[in-house]
Order: structure tokens, then C-alpha cells, then sequence
């Protein structure tokens, strides 16, 4: 189990568990959902507005490039695939 990592960011300590490079549970941040690094922007959102339909493209614009195509590649990657006694998610393939 990944050991939580503290830094200062903003001039506050921020503890995060790391669930990939831009994916983390931070402590106090979102009630520890996983959100993308140094934000408060949840996983599950952006993910849910590309099932949606919502362009790559268009999800880093609204959040003004705090999210990379490579943070939601990662987070696809890590929670795309499916858990025992669901169907599998549709296919998204960023470009």
C-alpha cells in the first residue's frame, strides 16, 4: 500500500496518497476521493463528462489547462476497467 507523501504547496502541508503521477487521495481534500494533483477537481467528474460525450479538448479548456490529456489518460487507465459483477465501461480512447 502506497505510504502517504506530505509537501508544501500554497504554504500549507498537503498529504496525498499517490494512485499514479497526476491521480491522488488527498487528506481533507474532497472527503479523499481521488482527485487529479494539486486540485480540487474530482476524478470521477471529468470521467463522468466523458462518458458523457464532452470532448478531451473541451474538459482541459473549462478547467483553464489544470488537467492534462496525459492526467486523463491516467485516470481512465486506472479506473476504467471493471470491477466484478459490472458491465465494462464503453471504450474512450484519448488522442
Amino acid at each position: 500500500m502506497p505510504r502517504p507523501v506530505t509537501v508544501n504547496f500554497g504554504g500549507e502541508p498537503y498529504q496525498y496518497t499517490a494512485m499514479g503521477n497526476y491521480v491522488v487521495k488527498a487528506k481533507g481534500v474532497c472527503g479523499g476521493r481521488p482527485t487529479f494533483i494539486f486540485t480540487r477537481i474530482l476524478v470521477a467528474g471529468v470521467l463522468d463528462r466523458i462518458n458523457a460525450g464532452d470532448g478531451v479538448e473541451s474538459i482541459i479548456k473549462s478547467y483553464r489547462g489544470r488537467v492534462s490529456k496525459d492526467a486523463i489518460r491516467e485516470a481512465m487507465n486506472l479506473f476504467s476497467k471493471p470491477r466484478s459483477g459490472r458491465k465494462s465501461p464503453k471504450r474512450i480512447t484519448v488522442k
